[in-house]
């Protein structure tokens, strides 16, 4: 959310973000308002100043002069009622308005519609090659029994899954390899709750602008919502807290399952693992100075591709642009693996700098060395997302005899194996 006093003092720049990033928000209505709304802050603070000065003058009066001020306290009270009411309500709908405003990109946030515009900074190794004619994921895992789709569909329906043998122990292999690489960096490890309130999700930017891709649990009992990212509960560590400067940055890594609807994805991706409903993802997250946040996105996406690189997957790194970025990121870092059978790149990670977006909705700043309390910056990153990393491995690591060869940085974590074959 941004500062209604910084919308009013950078209407240009925020009009700006909302083209750059296709979000259609009224903006002259936001400050038209804003400005009603101080002009009812100053006629209820009037009726405010008039009550007491005449509660004060009540007892001073004789009957008749009393009875007269009486007479004007009741309709003091009846108009401040009133004017009480008219500004929580325009107070709600420019709550409504400004929790649609998205963050403005950063400058060097490229234009563009949707990833087909993202920025390729660079690529890393060629797209793999084969002597025979590659199988996609889906046959892989059927064939090696690793990957059962029709019994996922038939216990939960379309885009679940289930995962089976080797490719379980190669999920826990790539936990614990993902956080041997990443907790040494300072990144404290958690293990979240996946249930979260709606101030979470309030919190993080995730509603109201995607409210439609979050399961909700018993909406007419529990106030409760299933994760579509780690973000969420890691962000709501500190929601409502004043950290100490002296204790940034404050980093965290956690391994959680996350569940998306996928309600705008209708005729995309509806084959295969690449566009689930459920999936396990260990996600890193920063709270940090605002000097220190550029440089913590370059640490983020350094990880990410250490991670990628001690895969040995081909991928490119791309800066995402406008159209593509999502209401809380002012910047955003993917990288995408190429996927063979597809012969192209896909998304398998994102590392974003939310800058303050985040910290103002959730109420999350620090107090320097003087006294003075400023919001934090927040940033999240993909350490590792399951489904597409299985994606990505199976198809690049498959081998003519039907086999898919296990990454060499794997297999410490696989007692030593080296090839994932049909049992």
């Amino acid at each position: 959310m941004l500062d209604l006093k910084f919308i009013v003092e950078n209407i240009d720049l925020v009009k700006e973000g909302c083209r750059k990033k296709r979000v259609d928000v009224d903006i002259d209505k936001l400050i038209q308002i804003d400005n009603e709304r101080r002009i009812l802050i100053a006629e209820v603070d009037k009726l405010r100043n008039r009550q007491n000065a005449v509660s004060k003058e009540i007892p001073q009066k004789k009957d008749n002069e009393k009875e007269t001020l009486l007479a004007e306290m009741k309709k003091l009270k009846e108009n401040l009622k009133i004017k009480e009411q008219e500004l929580e309500d325009i107070q709600e709908i420019l709550d409504e308005l400004a929790l649609q405003v998205p963050n403005p990109p950063l400058p060097d946030v490229p234009e563009g519609m949707d990833d087909q515009d993202n920025q390729i900074i660079k690529t890393h190794l060629d797209p793999t090659e084969f002597e025979f004619e590659p199988k996609d994921h889906v046959a892989i895992g059927k064939d090696l029994d690793l990957i059962d789709l029709e019994k996922g569909a038939l216990t939960s329906g379309a885009r679940f899954y289930y995962v089976k043998n080797d490719l379980v122990l190669l999920e826990f292999a790539l936990v614990q390899y993902a956080l041997s690489k990443i907790t040494p960096k300072g990144f404290k490890p958690i293990l979240p709750p996946i249930l979260v309130r709606e101030h979470a999700m309030l919190g993080t930017g995730f509603f109201p602008a995607e409210k439609n891709e979050i399961y909700s649990v018993n909406p007419e009992d529990d106030d409760l919502y299933l994760i579509g990212t780690g973000e969420v509960p890691l962000c709501m560590l500190h929601y409502d807290e004043i950290i100490d400067e002296k204790d940034l940055p404050l980093r965290y890594v956690a391994f959680s399952p996350c569940f998306r609807r996928e309600a705008g994805s209708y005729g995309k991706d509806t084959h295969g693992i690449i566009r689930v409903h459920q999936f396990d993802k260990i996600e890193m997250f920063s709270f940090v100075h605002p000097d220190k946040s550029e440089q913590e996105h370059e640490l983020l996406v350094n990880i990410e591709e250490e991670l990628i690189q001690g895969l040995g997957l081909p991928y490119q790194l791309v800066n995402v642009c406008g159209g593509d970025l999502g209401n809380p990121a002012a910047k955003k870092i993917d990288i995408e693996a190429w996927i063979p059978t597809q012969g192209k790149y896909r998304e398998i990670t994102s590392c974003s700098n939310t800058t303050t977006y985040q910290a103002r909705r959730s109420k999350i700043r620090f107090k320097d060395s003087s006294g003075k309390k400023e919001y934090v910056h927040t940033l999240n990153g993909t350490g590792l997302a399951m489904a597409r990393m299985f994606v990505a491995i199976l198809e690049n690591y498959q081998q003519k005899d039907g086999s898919v060869e296990v990454p060499a940085a794997l297999r410490p974590y696989m007692g030593g194996k080296e090839r994932i074959e049909r049992v």
